[in-house]
């Protein structure tokens, strides 16, 4: 009867692991693909409108909030070169690039508050008011 029991067991046991393995396989192929592709926000995001555009004081306060959190992956000028994200893949975004500069402010907002990848989720840690402030200075950002 113990050897039954005992048969049994690694028979559970191995299944568990087969299970758990295809799992992680299935998990770190999504995360893969997801990290690779053009990260695109939803459509509803465009629309939204920067309620501090133009607000000189606004732009003050986001170039502090992105030295102070954004520089540590994209770097002091933007361009994606900070010493946090050098082991990142992809790579930070280069926010005075056209391909950045030429989101609007509410697709910027929305992915600012979610992240994705090694790209953390602001959406708790700095307010919307922060948010908005930050897209003001990294439209200073853009490339002459």
């Amino acid at each position: 009867m113990t050897k039954y029991l005992i048969k049994k067991i690694k028979a559970k046991r191995n299944m568990v692991i087969k299970v758990s393995t295809l799992f992680i396989i299935i998990l770190l192929s999504y995360s893969a693909s997801s990290q690779t592709s053009d990260w695109i926000a939803p459509p509803e995001s465009i629309n939204l409108i920067n309620p501090l555009k133009g607000d000189e004081k606004a732009l003050v306060k986001g170039k502090k909030i992105y030295y102070q959190i954004c520089a540590t992956c994209h770097g002091r000028t933007g361009i994606g070169d900070g010493p946090g994200g050098k082991t990142f893949d992809p790579k930070p975004a280069d926010h005075t690039s056209d391909k950045v500069q030429k989101q609007s402010d509410g697709e910027l907002f929305w992915k600012i508050t979610n992240g994705r990848g090694d790209m953390p989720t602001y959406g708790q840690l700095l307010s919307k008011k922060q948010r908005w402030q930050v897209i003001e200075y990294m439209r200073l950002l853009k490339k002459n």
